[in-house]
């Protein structure tokens, strides 16, 4: 056989994946949009099928894509633990969950944080819906959890408080006076299409469901076809083809809560509130150099 599956691009593969886009991907690796974009060309070269394709602004994996996706991850977990076996000390892994929001801004800075301050550590990303990764968490797959809200519970140490911003498309005409304002929003439960609800409810403004989507891109895609508003958290930075909407009742911020199981490190911990404090205290300087959609938005 003349064709291989080499692990760089498998590895890409499943970071499309997880992260939920080229793009975050690219961020979470430390790599080009157009490095990831090569690694799935070599992957559909070698099996000489689709992997991927265009599904509206987005795209979704085909069924041949699907099938390699499981493949990828069983390869992938069996050359790292062979790689981690031949170590002289092998360091203790760290599986960091968060919704998928994150990855674009927050992630890649976090990443290199620890990286910093946790070298003998080695920090795995879990990017997935917050159910899911409650889940996770409970089930002890996931050693420290990024959620939205508070929470009364000594696993849980809010790490700060995320603004909330409305957004439109550029070009939106809000509603005459008395109609109801168009949401865009994640599918329930998600704390953000809690508080946006909420929060024209308690100023009598009257809202209607607009369009849902499950993953960031499918929310970011229906307000840019300006099919309504949504409420965001993004770090002082305003998406690309968006616009903020300060005639809306402002929404009260959200907290961040960092849940940490029990039995980790009370190192780890530290180092993990202590990075994210700094990231979230300083937002227009730790994600200056960020231009993409925002941080940790619960769905």
């Amino acid at each position: 056989m003349g064709q291989e599956l080499n692990i760089a691009p498998l590895r890409s593969f499943v970071a499309v994946a997880d992260a939920g886009g080229f793009q975050r991907a690219a961020d979470v690796l430390h790599l080009t949009q157009g490095a990831i974009s090569q690694h799935v060309r070599r992957l559909e070269s070698a099996i000489g099928r689709r992997l991927v394709e265009r599904s509206g602004r987005g795209f979704r994996f085909t069924d041949d894509g699907e099938r390699l996706l499981t493949h990828a991850r069983a390869i992938l977990a069996v050359h790292d633990e062979a790689l981690g076996s031949f170590s002289e000390k092998s360091a203790e892994t760290v599986v960091i969950g968060s919704t998928e929001h994150a990855a674009a801004q927050l992630l890649p800075h976090l990443a290199a944080s620890l990286d910093r301050s946790l070298p003998r550590h080695r920090i795995r990303f879990r990017i997935d819906r917050g159910t899911k990764l409650r889940d996770g968490f409970a089930a002890g797959r996931i050693d420290v959890a990024l959620l939205l809200g508070p929470a009364d519970d000594p696993r849980a140490t809010v790490v700060g408080d995320l603004e909330l911003t409305w957004y439109s498309a550029r070009g939106w005409t809000p509603p005459e006076a008395g109609e109801p304002v168009p949401v865009v929003a994640f599918d329930n439960p998600c704390a953000l299409r809690t508080r946006a609800l909420e929060t024209l409810s308690n100023h009598s403004v009257p809202a209607v469901i607009r369009a849902e989507a499950m993953q960031l891109a499918g929310v970011h895609a229906g307000v840019s076809a300006g099919l309504g508003v949504a409420l965001m958290a993004t770090l002082d930075q305003t998406p690309e083809g968006l616009a903020a909407r300060t005639e809306l009742p402002r929404a009260d911020p959200i907290p961040l809560a960092m849940w940490s199981r029990h039995g980790l490190a009370p190192e780890v911990s530290r180092q993990v509130a202590a990075a994210l404090r700094r990231l979230l205290a300083a937002p227009a300087v730790s994600q200056g150099s960020s231009r993409r959609l925002a941080i940790a938005q619960g769905a």
